[in-house]
């Protein structure tokens, strides 16, 4: 492919990366969003394949044709609720390429560089392999706690945060060592740093608690994207560079929103957030008695209610109940009952993990609401429904300055007339923090499946 085709290729490829993200910014346009995406991608692929830079096809297309069906696989097979696990994993592929490619980059006998160019390229297979290290790592740790196969409490080690400042100043003194080595007997202290950024990745993330695990994957989302920009540096790659880009500061402007919406600043997230895991609460045990409801009994609350509101979480995910919440919610619009849904910001463990479930319920798109959309309307609302929802409809972030999750934004949910909770059991959310919501005299506990709950107040909503 000429050289000029190829620019228009990439040129054309990053205009499609651009619209992919405005498209993904609302959920009316997400589907097309997406398909500019993947069109942008396959463009971007064929375009570096067939360039005059590219030879060895009988290795690389196999390579290609091998990860295009493990990702068809994947995508068809996964669940909403494995997404979050796999988005970490996909980060993780991104961090090893880029470290990878470091080191191909390092070691390839054609590159005879000098002065100036060669220091610049060094730097950039120095950071390219330092950043994709920790997000390489990083992600597995992140994937682990996702699944639970990583217990979701911090690891609160001794002088954490020293052990943090001694293994970035031995990289940074790694480095210099690098940049002064000539040939390739750099390859040691590259070596050696290469170790200090898995181990960082692995403390980094295991020292944060699960309450903010939906900020770490937009965190190490923007880490994957600052590693290919690396990467695209390295090879002289131009559209690796601006997708790169884009995607470390998409990542970076999630990041800051989610942590806008905790009240957390991004670096208390980092170096340790809150969360334990473990069942418990600093605070004291709730005071009262929980007053159970029975589904026919909350059918016929939302029967009689004007305004309806429903909170979903991350229990919703886990128990697939959204399609039978989309049918009530239709019947009871059909009723003239007035139904909306709160969304806050971290539910669930993936940003935007609740709006890509209501989508594909079809729910309708103008009766999903952001938390600072509703938050205001719930004294006026008859009954709310938090289906698998828990720390952010939890009071004490508001009511108790000893709460692990104090000052950070709540829908509340217990203003309303009457709060149905859906729980399984009396057991705390994944930040590990008791909720006093439960024990409040307007408050009804739902106890069972999710999905078996909403099947049995369908069954009394006539259609």
């Amino acid at each position: 492919m000429a050289n000029g085709l190829m620019t228009v290729s990439y040129i054309a490829a990053a205009i499609l990366f651009i619209l992919s993200l405005g498209g993904l910014s609302r959920q009316e346009t997400a589907r097309r969003g997406n398909f500019y995406g993947a069109l942008g991608m396959g463009i971007a692929i064929l375009a570096t394949v067939i360039g005059a830079q590219v030879t060895g096809y009988g290795l690389l297309i196999p390579a290609i044709l091998i990860g295009a069906v493990v990702g068809w696989v994947l995508a068809v097979r996964v669940e909403m609720t494995q997404m979050p696990e796999l988005v970490a994993v996909l980060h993780s592929f991104v961090g090893l390429a880029a470290t990878l490619v470091g080191y191909a980059s390092y070691l390839d006998p054609n590159m005879h560089l000098t002065g100036a160019e060669k220091t610049v390229h060094e730097v950039e297979i120095y950071l390219g392999i330092f950043i994709g290290g920790i997000t390489f790592t990083g992600s597995i740790i992140a994937f682990g706690k996702l699944r639970g196969s990583i217990s979701g409490k911090p690891l609160m080690l001794p002088g954490r945060h020293w052990i943090n400042l001694v293994g970035l100043l031995a990289a940074v003194y790694l480095g210099s060592v690098f940049l002064g080595s000539e040939g390739t007997s750099g390859l040691m202290p590259l070596i050696a740093m290469t170790v200090i950024a898995f181990l960082f990745g692995i403390h980094l993330v295991m020292s944060i608690g699960g309450a903010d695990m939906p900020v770490v994957v937009s965190m190490l989302n923007s880490y994957s994207g600052w590693a290919a920009a690396a990467t695209g540096f390295m090879l002289s790659n131009d559209l690796l560079i601006v997708t790169g880009a884009l995607v470390g500061s998409s990542g970076a402007i999630l990041s800051y929103i989610m942590c806008r919406a905790m009240n957390r600043s991004f670096i208390s997230v980092i170096l340790g957030g809150f969360g334990t895991g473990g069942g418990t609460s600093s605070t004291a045990e709730p005071q009262g008695d929980v007053v159970p409801i029975s589904a026919e009994d909350t059918a016929q609350l939302l029967s009689d209610a004007k305004e309806v509101i429903i909170v979903p979480g991350y229990g919703m995910a886990v128990a697939q109940a959204q399609g039978v919440i989309s049918e009530i919610t239709k019947r009871l619009r059909a009723k003239g009952i007035k139904v909306r849904f709160g969304i806050h910001p971290v539910a669930g463990r993936l940003p935007g993990h609740m709006n890509v479930l209501l989508a594909e319920a079809k729910v309708p798109y103008d009766i999903v609401l952001e938390m600072d959309e509703i938050n205001a309307d719930f004294p006026n609302t008859d009954a709310v429904l938090v289906v698998g929802a828990n720390d952010i409809v939890n009071p004490s972030a508001q009511d108790d300055p000893g709460s692990p999750i104090a000052g950070m934004p709540v829908l509340q949910v217990w203003k309303a007339k009457t709060v149905v909770v859906f729980k399984r059991s009396m057991a705390t959310g994944y930040a590990g923090v008791e909720n006093p919501l439960f024990y409040k005299e307007n408050t009804r506990m739902l106890f069972g499946d999710a999905k078996k709950s909403v099947d049995a107040i369908l069954a009394h909503i006539p259609g």
